[in-house]
């Protein structure tokens, strides 16, 4: 049996097993597709404190290697079920039961797609999730952001300080987004909100280059050069297995503070799959010190370790 059994390998969890076996703890990590998380996948990161320029799939690979060194075990398998109704935890899998006296759970947000033609093939290529991490990459140029909520408004508003000029392309006619966000983006003159829209295809040849608009209420269609497409349509939390078990809020997210505590004795949360204002890689590393942090001092209270 483990000291910790973390499920996910991206920022928070390898973080997690860092401080968690630099506790004296075993800790098992559990990851059903490949170390890293979303952030594997972007060709540069210039956010990340003591990292600038580094691609997502080094940054990834480093803190892996790291997470092993330290003497972290991993299983390359899905999580399939949970029993923490014991003073040990379970957790199943496609690799057989395990058992630990701790559970972190640090296994992330999916970013929501738009499903239209272009949008995979051009990911990390001018198509993005997140304009605080790759904006920068499009300073000066033309690029759209799709979504009607807050976080698409918190996306544009950004990308207006920095680009030329800034499409926000929504497929209803009215917001989600509150009104003093509607109207702080309205006032930017390089802004230009195209309403009942959806972006049928996204076009270029090594990077996006432009996208094929339609009009919903019309049937028109255009194409409209530009050099990137965020995508802001919100996350989806993948947490169904956990919700008889463990508190979630009315998005599916985990309801833990700060502190990564779920309520549940010995269960913790760590990064995008918990409830939060801000989701990036340094306050994933933060909860994932954290909910280890926490963790290890649960199992000494209770096992005496």
């Amino acid at each position: 049996m483990d000291d910790i059994i973390i499920i996910g390998a991206g920022t928070a969890g390898l973080t997690a097993a860092i401080y968690g076996q630099r506790a004296g703890l075993s800790c098992r990590i559990f990851e059903r597709y490949a170390p890293g998380g979303q952030i594997v996948n972007s060709p540069t990161i210039e956010n990340y404190p003591g990292m600038y320029g580094v691609s997502g799939y080094d940054y990834s690979m480093a803190l892996f290697d790291q997470a092993q060194k330290c003497g972290a075990a991993v299983e390359f398998a899905e999580v399939t079920g949970i029993d923490f109704s014991g003073e040990n935890k379970k957790v199943i899998t496609t690799a057989g039961d395990f058992e630990a006296k701790a559970v972190i759970i640090a296994n992330g947000a999916a970013r929501r797609k738009i499903g239209c033609k272009g949008e995979e093939e051009f990911e990390g290529r001018g198509v993005s999730y997140c304009a605080t991490c790759d904006g920068n990459f499009f300073r000066g140029k033309t690029v759209a952001v799709v979504g009607g909520g807050e976080s698409a408004f918190e996306e544009a508003e950004y990308l207006a300080k920095i680009c030329d000029k800034v499409y926000l392309i929504h497929r209803r006619d009215v917001f989600t987004a509150a009104k003093t966000a509607v109207d702080s983006l309205v006032r930017n003159k390089n802004v230009t909100i195209l309403k009942n829209s959806v972006i049928e295809e996204i076009k270029g040849s090594s990077a996006v280059s432009s996208i094929v608009l339609k009009n919903r209420a019309n049937q028109s269609t255009a194409e409209i050069p530009l050099s990137a497409v965020f995508v802001a349509i919100g996350l989806s939390p993948d947490n169904g297995i956990y919700k008889d078990a463990v508190k979630l809020d009315e998005q599916g997210y985990f309801d833990a503070a700060e502190d990564c505590k779920t309520g549940v004795e010995g269960v913790f949360v760590a990064g995008d799959t918990r409830k939060k204002q801000l989701r990036q890689l340094v306050t994933a590393a933060s909860d994932g010190a954290a909910a280890a942090t926490a963790a290890a001092d649960y199992i000494r209270k209770k096992f005496g370790k």
